[in-house]
């Protein structure tokens, strides 16, 4: 099926409209008209060629809400007309002991991303959510509850199941305080996740002017992490760290701010940064990392979001404002997250 999308051809060029191909819906696929779309910053590293694993021509998009236009004839899950989502992963092996705990994005034998990657044949490309339609397994489609904005759903299917799945992981809840480093796409949703958890929650950020945003997004405090004094200020306060930030920063400041016993959770992605492991040794903490999370736990994570009123923070846009909304990405002005009305690609 030719299919309307939005490509990077090269590291170098703009995202420009382009045709795919999609497959027709097999026995067990179900056919997804996209509504929206969320802009992750993945989406620039690797659209960009930052990271050293880019296939072009890339449709990039990871974060899909649509309603489903048809299913296969063996579809069980569902049927047409009904709203869903895609996530980062569109398959897996399936075999292995991670595919078969429902931890689908550790599969040892090579999950298939929702682009940039390849099917389970490991030579068809995939093609992402900066188009106006696709067509995945039904095993890796969630359902968007019935009562949430579509538009504020679509960054959950990353930027939400990133920061769920470790604060899930680490029985956050109330009694705990936890803390959000960096105040981004992924911050914003880990304030609101924490929170919704019952823990008690501050922001460390470099940015100051963060502040009312963060108190604004439910935070209980705010430490502007500029002033080297806020370290000592804090020492052996949080009982989990979430580490959001993508850009290269000092992981052993922070490590001081944890509890005895106390786990920081890397969910960015920034260049090496030298560890000490004096303060993980002398109070028994723990660095550890985390990565969205599988298909079993984004649908919990969505009926959490549905029944605590927990959505991202959005600006959409047209999909024709894609380059300049990479480029304000980059400079930080957005809050927090933009999303691609889908239907501007009908003109493209």
């Amino acid at each position: 099926m030719k299919t309307k999308a939005y490509a990077a051809l090269t590291a170098t060029s703009a995202l420009a409209p382009y045709t795919i191909e999609r497959r027709e819906p097999g026995r067990r696929d179900v056919l997804i008209d996209i509504v929206y779309c969320g802009v992750c910053h993945s989406d620039i590293h690797q659209a960009r060629g930052e990271w050293p694993n880019s296939i072009f021509p890339m449709v990039p998009g990871h974060e899909i809400v649509g309603r489903v236009a048809a299913v296969g004839g063996e579809v069980k899950k569902y049927r047409a007309g009904d709203t869903v989502g895609v996530g980062c992963l569109v398959d897996s092996c399936r075999e292995c002991e991670p595919c078969r705990a429902g931890d689908e994005q550790y599969c040892e034998r090579g999950w298939s991303l929702t682009y940039n990657g390849y099917e389970q044949d490991k030579k068809t490309p995939t093609y992402g959510g900066y188009s106006t339609r696709i067509v995945v397994n039904e095993d890796f489609v969630v359902k968007i509850p019935d009562r949430m904005p579509l538009d504020r759903a679509a960054p959950l299917l990353c930027a939400g199941i990133t920061t769920y799945s470790p604060l899930r992981h680490w029985k956050v809840g109330p009694g705990q305080e936890v803390g959000i480093i960096g105040l981004g796409g992924l911050g914003h949703m880990g304030v609101k996740l924490a929170k919704a958890m019952g823990a008690k929650v501050s922001v460390l950020s470099h940015s100051p002017g963060k502040r009312e945003d963060a108190l604004r997004l439910g935070a209980d405090d705010f430490i502007a992490t500029r002033d080297p004094k806020v370290f000592d200020q804090n020492a052996r306060r949080f009982h989990l760290l979430l580490d959001t930030v993508s850009a290269a920063h000092d992981y052993n400041a922070y490590l001081n701010l944890l509890r005895r016993d106390a786990t920081m959770v890397l969910v960015g992605l920034p260049a090496p940064s030298p560890l000490d492991a004096t303060p993980l040794v002398f109070e028994r903490r723990r660095i550890a990392g985390s990565a969205i999370g599988g298909l079993r736990e984004t649908q919990e994570m969505l009926d959490f979001c549905a029944t605590r009123g927990v959505v991202a923070d959005i600006e959409t846009i047209a999909i024709q404002q894609i380059n300049e909304a990479y480029e304000r990405m980059i400079k930080n002005d957005v809050r927090y997250r933009f999303v691609i009305d889908n239907a501007s690609l009908a003109g493209t």
